[in-house]
């Protein structure tokens, strides 16, 4: 299979399992995906997801949440880990948001990275999930998977984004990070994986990557 081939299997196969895709995280607009995606770090998206609608009860836009103390969100926000920086950084955001910004997210890029507790992947999401403007941010699920297909290197999230960019057709960039991470989480985890059920690593992945498998399950029989 050339590498040309591989990428259109694995964009056919994805298409084929999520032809609609669910967004992980819930949100109603801009704002509050980007609180939500800022607490998802180091933490789960369902955790996430049951914690935002009692913060979002509180102040789902930046003029209420201001009104909160830091510890006050850092309280409501405590079950999904790193509270005390997320708190810092929703309530520096908003505060930052209404007088730069009049309340709105801004919709590039750059000026979100300049907000505290707001990476570049936080970012990305923000673009790709709120105003529909191609982006691909680079998730655990992406950086294993495009590892184990060998069409990045590993080495790290930033050249993995880059190989995605350059691999994938612009168009399908904000659909195709969705379907890898729901495609990682469902066929192709770090624990327990099965490469059986694995399709797209089974077709097109890395030979070494295969090998150490059944040398893996070999070892634990």
């Amino acid at each position: 299979m050339t590498k040309a081939e591989k990428i259109q299997f694995t964009i056919n196969t994805l298409q084929d399992l999520y032809p609609t895709i669910p967004v992980p995280l819930s949100h109603k607009d801009p704002y509050t995906l980007l609180i939500a995606v800022l607490m998802s770090a180091q933490s789960t998206d369902v955790r996430v997801n049951l914690i935002t609608p009692l913060l979002f009860e509180k102040a789902d836009n930046p003029y209420d949440m201001v009104k909160l103390s830091v510890e006050e969100i850092q309280e409501i926000i405590k079950p999904v880990g790193l509270s005390p920086m997320k708190a810092k950084g929703i309530h520096g955001l908003s505060k930052i948001l209404i007088e730069k910004y009049n309340g709105v997210v801004p919709r590039e890029i750059e000026l979100l990275e300049e907000f505290p507790g707001v990476g570049h992947k936080t970012a990305s999401v923000v673009v790709s999930q709120a105003f529909g403007i191609p982006a691909f941010p680079v998730d655990t699920h992406i950086h294993r998977l495009m590892y184990r297909w060998g069409l990045s290197n590993g080495k790290n999230v930033v050249q993995t984004e880059k190989d995605a960019k350059r691999l994938f057709p612009k168009e399908l960039w904000n659909d195709l990070h969705l379907q890898i991470i729901w495609y990682g989480r469902d066929y192709s985890p770090a624990r327990g994986w099965d490469l059986e059920k694995d399709i797209i690593t089974k077709t097109v992945g890395r030979k070494s990557v295969i090998d150490e498998y059944y040398k893996n399950k070999k070892t634990l029989k």
